[in-house]
């Protein structure tokens, strides 16, 4: 399963680093996503981060930086929900709907669906979807590889998700949760949630 984290809508200090320490840590794909960011504030953090480690970073929003940082890609949500003319990179995309994933599953690399569990970061957001609907979607082959659980992710829930098919999950709280303790408290804590994982 792919293990993908979503940055803190807010700045954190020493994010450079953490966002390093993530993919060392066994994080697939790190999703930029700075929804009340200017550009310019994306461009800085992304500046103190190496290109091997950008090239693993999808972007939400400020798609012009993709190519000037050879990012890995874009990713589609209300704010900015189209593919730019020219662009033939990898592409994502929220969904909360499965007749969304049906929709947009077949022009994207994988798509989010979500919220499946009541959000760790998001006070109120609920999961839209109960174990026989989720059941269901699997059944039918909506839920498949292409397809990343997000929302109220945690490393407990891994097995579950996998049961289901889906291709791999999305953290948001439970990884971000993690910054402000001490680098070493990190790591520790992200190996545990890798080993979800395998």
């Amino acid at each position: 399963m792919k293990w993908i984290a979503i940055t803190s809508p807010s700045f954190l200090d020493g994010e450079a680093d953490f966002i390093t320490r993530l993919f060392a840590c066994g994080v697939d794909t790190v999703h930029l996503r700075k929804p009340g960011a200017a550009m310019a504030d994306c461009a800085r953090l992304l500046d103190h981060i190496s290109a091997t480690a950008r090239s693993r970073i999808v972007i939400h929003d400020f798609f012009e930086l993709a190519a000037p940082y050879g990012l890995l890609g874009i990713h589609l949500n209300a704010r900015r929900n189209e593919i730019p003319d020219g662009y033939t990179g990898h592409v994502s995309r929220s969904c909360h709907s499965f007749d969304e994933v049906k929709r947009y599953r077949p022009e994207c690399d994988y798509v989010f669906l979500s919220p499946i569990f009541d959000s760790v970061s998001k006070q109120g957001y609920r999961s839209a979807f109960t174990p026989e609907t989720l059941s269901g979607a699997s059944e039918d082959g909506i839920i498949d590889s292409r397809v990343i659980a997000l929302g109220g992710v945690t490393p407990d829930r891994i097995p579950y998700l996998r049961a289901l098919g889906f291709g791999g999950a999305a953290m948001l709280g439970c990884v971000n949760d993690l910054a402000a303790l001490p680098a070493a408290s990190q790591i520790s804590a992200l190996e545990k949630i890798r080993a979800a994982f395998k």
